[in-house]
């Protein structure tokens, strides 16, 4: 038996593969961008405009241009059939003469070798976002055509590719007097699952790194509507062009301090100026802003050679020890601050702070080459020396800021001993265990968290078809009574008191706050089921906002779901058939052919729906339709929750007016 084994698992020399040049990045896209969704769609233009970017923090650039281009057959000399994009400079150019390794040009060298740039040592860039040295070279593998344009040494240069490999060599087509470097490309179909990008998330990162790098212009252009013809050096070169396309351009002398007072724009500010430093320690540069504003969310965004870390780091790590070291000093320092209520904690300390921290330093550590976390040790000491000596100058020389901050700390730490006495009174350790859920509650019977759902649904009508019509082994259905509390408005103890909220919480089994634990999560597909009217709808923005405030992590790791149960049943004679909007019933009328009136059903909530309907319509996971909830970029999210569920009047009657035209009113 041991000798057929053996021979079956038979493993030589020949069988280990070796990939060339590119062939990687095509054969598992995702270890390099992370996706092949529309974030890794996106993830190419950030590429292309980090080596730009890179050139600007070095002084070689002061100006970017980001165009979307319209179908390549409109653009002279493109090839393929996907949406364009053209990411332009004006630095110092990529170099075209023959690098003495390679012995092909280094343009060349740069667009098909992996971890081959000017970012590694030498003095081509004394900081750089870009680590690896991946960049261009993954987006060009990833690419179903790329054209580098380099203009540099008095002369225009070119070279094109198709997915990584080069049609031609680098040649000059003009004299030029002008220096930088035009990146041309298209995404790759064979690749990716989207070919769409989306303007205001692009918009809304340029503008970001605009903020973070002063004295940079960033023009950003979207000729994708647009018919006419437009010649290949009309979208070159940093200028403006007289045709009608949206743009927006981006210029900010006040770097982090502006940044703060983006986004907080909105909000009521407590502190009436927002702290601010900008120093070096160990050849490591330390900007840090941030404000407190009346509001229980902290907003905290980290940046390493200006590209965000969504996951923190060392960075992050230092400032958030250095701000509770120093408020807990000065508050003991001038008797603010009770024996009795003990030290501050971080959570304390940075409810309702915004801050942003940016470190510059000449060789970053990330993990991974989306460069979500920074892992530099000597990191953190930089930040909390630079940050922590600054900040205990700033509350001696501040009194009256000092007092405002000290009191929003205090009400945040007596509210978590308040919160941290509800939920112990309503949360013990049986019920997170599952030994007393909630009545309500019609449970699955698998306790395998990866197959089991949960359905969050809207009164018990809609409640009753659910627990009828699952699937009981891995579907549980939980029906909420009316609207829950608005948590925007609303500290984690007076949540717990609400019976709803409360149920909900003890269903996830997670816990909540401080002591929330994924690990402890009982589904790991939570589906929230609202009808589809107005009520409806409310109630599923409480319950993102729930989420999205208390449970991040669960939307972080793809948990949450909406449901997308159709709006109409169509009878032709025995046959049903379902349309989930208006356009869709239109089309299958018209392929049915002549129907009657009273043959079209309009459902107005899931509780008009029998078991077997929910079942084949809303809940079978064959037929059904779910939506995944994502956040994207998380301070856009928090800004439009803000704006919605907050308690500014002002900003949410702006925004209702200027997205009126969008709402779908079921009256």
């Amino acid at each position: 038996m041991a000798e057929k084994v053996a021979k079956k698992r038979k493993y030589e020399a020949e069988d280990i593969v070796v990939l060339e040049g590119l062939e990687p990045v095509r054969k598992r896209p995702g270890m390099y961008i992370g996706s092949t969704g529309p974030d890794g769609l996106h993830h190419l233009l950030v590429e292309i405009f980090d080596n730009s970017r890179d050139e600007a923090m070095n002084g070689a650039c002061n100006e970017i241009e980001v165009a979307l281009l319209p179908a390549p057959s409109v653009i002279e000399g493109a090839g393929g059939g996907a949406e364009t994009v053209r990411v332009a400079d004006n630095g110092a150019g990529i170099p075209v003469a023959i690098h003495p390794k390679t012995r092909v040009s280094a343009l060349e060298t740069v667009m098909t070798t992996l971890h081959a740039g000017g970012k590694f040592e030498g003095e081509g860039y004394q900081i750089s976002g870009g680590l690896h040295g991946v960049g261009a070279s993954v987006v060009n593998a990833l690419s179903e055509w790329l054209k580098a344009t380099v203009y540099r040494d008095g002369g225009q240069h070119e070279q094109e590719y198709v997915r990584g490999k080069k049609q031609g060599k680098v040649k000059k087509v003009a004299a030029s007097k002008i220096h930088g470097t035009a990146i041309t490309f298209q995404a790759d179909p064979k690749i990716f699952s989207t070919l769409t990008y989306d303007w205001e998330r692009i918009v809304n990162h340029l503008r970001g790194q605009a903020y973070l790098v002063r004295a940079l212009r960033v023009r950003v252009m979207d000729f994708r509507a647009y018919t006419g013809k437009i010649a290949a050096d009309e979208v070159l070169f940093l200028k403006e062009l007289n045709l009608p396309a949206p743009s927006r351009t981006f210029y900010f002398e006040g770097g982090l301090l502006s940044l703060v007072q983006f986004y907080n724009q909105n909000e009521k500010p407590l502190q009436k100026s927002i702290f601010y430093i900008d120093r070096s320690a160990d050849e490591i540069q330390v900007e840090v802003a941030f404000q407190y504003i009346d509001d229980i969310a902290p907003r905290e965004f980290s940046f390493t050679n200006n590209t965000a870390t969504p996951e923190g780091g060392t960075h992050l790590t230092g400032f958030r020890t250095a701000l509770t070291r120093s408020l807990n000093d000065y508050a003991r320092k001038n008797n603010l601050l009770k024996e009795k209520d003990g030290n501050f904690t971080g959570e304390d300390v940075r409810e309702g702070l915004t801050a942003v921290i940016s470190v510059k330093l000449r060789n970053p550590q990330f993990e991974g080459q989306t460069k979500a976390k920074l892992g530099n040790v000597e990191v953190r000491g930089a930040v909390e020396s630079v940050f922590g000596e600054a900040l205990g100058a700033y509350l001696e020389e501040n009194p009256d800021e000092a007092r405002t901050i000290i009191g929003k700390v205090s009400l945040a730490l007596r509210a978590r001993l308040a919160a941290k006495a509800a939920k112990d009174s309503v949360l013990r350790k049986g019920a997170l265990e599952g030994m007393t859920l909630p009545g309500k509650l019609a449970d699955c019977q698998t306790r395998d968290p990866s197959e089991a759902e949960l359905f969050i649904v809207e009164g018990d009508s809609a409640g009753g078809s659910g627990k009828q019509g699952r699937d009981r082994r891995t579907q549980a259905v939980l029906p909420l009574k009316g609207k829950i509390l608005n948590v925007e408005r609303a500290r984690l103890d007076k949540m717990l008191a609400f019976a709803e909220i409360k149920s909900l919480v003890i269903a996830l089994g997670t816990s909540i706050g401080e002591g929330f634990t994924l690990d402890k999560l009982r589904y790991h597909k939570i589906i929230i089921a609202t009808d589809a009217d107005v009520d409806g709808a409310h109630i599923r923005t409480l319950l993102l906002t729930l989420f999205y405030r208390y449970f991040r992590e669960l939307i972080d790791h793809g948990y949450i779901f909406i449901a997308q149960p159709p709006l109409f049943k169509i009878k032709k004679g025995k046959e049903i058939f379902y349309a989930h909007d208006d356009a869709e019933r239109l089309r299958t009328i018209k392929r049915l052919g002549e129907v009657s009136a009273d043959a079209v059903q309009r459902y107005k909530g899931l509780g008009e729906m029998n078991p077997e309907e929910l079942w084949e319509t809303t809940m079978d996971p064959a037929r059904r339709i779910l939506k995944k909830v994502t956040i994207g970029e998380a301070e856009e999210a928090d800004k439009v929750f803000t704006t919605l569920m907050g308690n500014e009047v002002e900003p949410r009657k702006i925004f209702i007016q200027s997205h009126a035209k969008m709402a779908n009113l079921d009256i």
